[in-house]
């Protein structure tokens, strides 16, 4: 139990748990955001769906809309990226890194995902959106090979 609660008192797990729930945060706002878009722009990928703006089932609402579509690619990169930043993010976290190192890492993936996501959605020019998310996945692989080098064991 001491582990755990000292474990807890860690500044750098404090960190990372703020920063871990923010692009948490973030990535779970995309589903209302995608319904946003599609209740909008009228449309829907199941018929059944239809009935929210319309009396009658219309099948030419059942469509696709790039501008929907844009905000789930954006989900889905979320999900590509945010899921390992947690997972690696955690394990970082046990090995014991310095506090502005750890705090470095979390607010540089944290800036490029919120970053991303606006780059995505608005239709920023490149390499916005690219140099976002390539700075995002360094900050995850440096967290990996930190984690790898403190535990190697094969």
């Amino acid at each position: 139990m001491s582990s755990q609660s000292s474990m807890m008192d860690s500044q750098v797990f404090q960190a990372f748990s703020t920063y871990a729930i923010i692009v948490i945060l973030k990535m779970m706002l995309m589903s209302p955001l995608t319904s946003y878009f599609r209740l909008t722009r009228k449309v829907f990928a199941n018929l059944e769906d239809t009935k929210l703006v319309s009396s009658k089932e219309d099948k030419k609402l059942v469509c696709v809309d790039p501008d929907v579509e844009r905000v789930r690619r954006c989900h889905l990169n979320d999900l590509e990226n945010i899921i390992p930043f947690v997972l690696v993010g955690l394990l970082y976290s046990l090995t014991g890194p310095e506090l502005s190192v750890a705090l470095l890492h979390f607010r540089l993936f944290a800036g490029c995902r919120i970053f991303h996501t606006i780059a995505y959605v608005a239709a920023l020019p490149q390499p916005s959106r690219g140099g976002s998310w390539i700075l995002g996945m360094l900050v995850t692989f440096s967290m990996a090979y930190r984690v790898l080098s403190a535990v190697l064991i094969l």
